[in-house]
């Protein structure tokens, strides 16, 4: 895996593509069978160049080096945004490559991970009358920029499932929590977007962020720390500055997926920072 580093402009230019970086991880894990409830996270899964940019990756590395090995991983992504609540692929289908104007690199990414359908019956089961299949959607970058650093060997199933966000903020949090009971049976349970996310304030990697950024980083911080769920429900109203760190709410949501599936673990921080001056990479582990 080479290093993608790209300009402003590329970056504001397209909504990226990723091919090539899958690679073997030999690293021991806890096996399904000794494994205690897994966690809940969620990723800042920033601009897509990170599936080639061995630098930015490495926290994401590391972090997944910590992690079990589940039986498989259900993704909620910033880009699927789509009500009623939807199941994608069950099967292995090509990687959705959901930008352009980057580097062809970026479109030669493989992330040929199984599909998980006995997941797909369990949520469901979870879920009731309602839920609709698309059979025919991969994975987006949401789900698979991430998932090269964090489980780089391809080999445990993926299902997404769709963000219901046009539900309200509440509806997404519910999702989590319906979903919850897939800890206890191997899944593990993610939700992919940033806790920063105005593409239009982006700026050179070595500025420091605007106060209006760094500001509501900090207060995402401290409401997860607080347990403070009712807060991050309705940041909409009580965060500072939220619609300028968010003009739409798609990357902000799949956070209260995450705190759904798990409101009272313990809370910790793999991932800090910024890049970009104003995208946050902030990543939670509800544990």
């Amino acid at each position: 895996m080479t290093s993608g580093k790209l300009s402003r402009r590329q970056v504001l230019g397209g909504t990226l593509a990723l091919a090539g970086c899958h690679r073997e991880d030999h690293t021991p894990r806890p096996t399904p069978t000794s494994m205690p409830r897994l966690p809940a996270l969620f990723i800042g899964h920033g601009a897509p160049t990170i599936a080639l940019d061995t630098v930015k990756a490495a926290p994401l590395v590391a972090w997944g080096r910590g992690l079990p090995k589940p039986t498989a991983i259900l993704v909620v992504s910033a880009h699927w945004y789509r009500a009623p609540i939807t199941v994608g692929t069950t099967e292995r289908l090509p990687l959705i490559y959901d930008f352009g104007g980057f580097p062809r690199p970026l479109y030669e990414v493989q992330y040929p991970a199984p599909g998980a359908p006995e997941v797909a019956e369990r949520v469901a089961a979870l879920l009731g009358a309602g839920v609709e299949r698309k059979p025919t959607r991969g994975l987006d970058h949401g789900v698979w920029t991430p998932l090269v650093h964090l489980y780089p060997a391809a080999d445990v199933p993926v299902l997404q499932v769709s963000l219901p966000g046009a539900l309200g903020s509440q509806a997404v949090l519910d999702l989590g929590r319906r979903l919850a009971p897939l800890r206890d049976e191997g899944v593990l349970l993610v939700g992919s977007g940033n806790v920063t996310h105005n593409l239009r304030a982006m700026g050179p990697e070595t500025a420091a962020p605007a106060s209006w950024a760094s500001d509501f980083d900090h207060w995402t911080e401290e409401r997860l720390a607080a347990h403070d769920v009712d807060a991050l429900v309705d940041a909409h109203a009580q965060a500072p500055a939220f619609a300028q760190n968010h003009p739409t709410d798609e990357h902000w949501l799949p956070l209260l997926f995450t705190l759904g599936a798990a409101p009272d673990a313990e809370v910790s921080f793999p991932v800090t920072g910024f890049e970009y001056q104003n995208l946050s990479r902030r990543a939670v582990q509800l544990s």
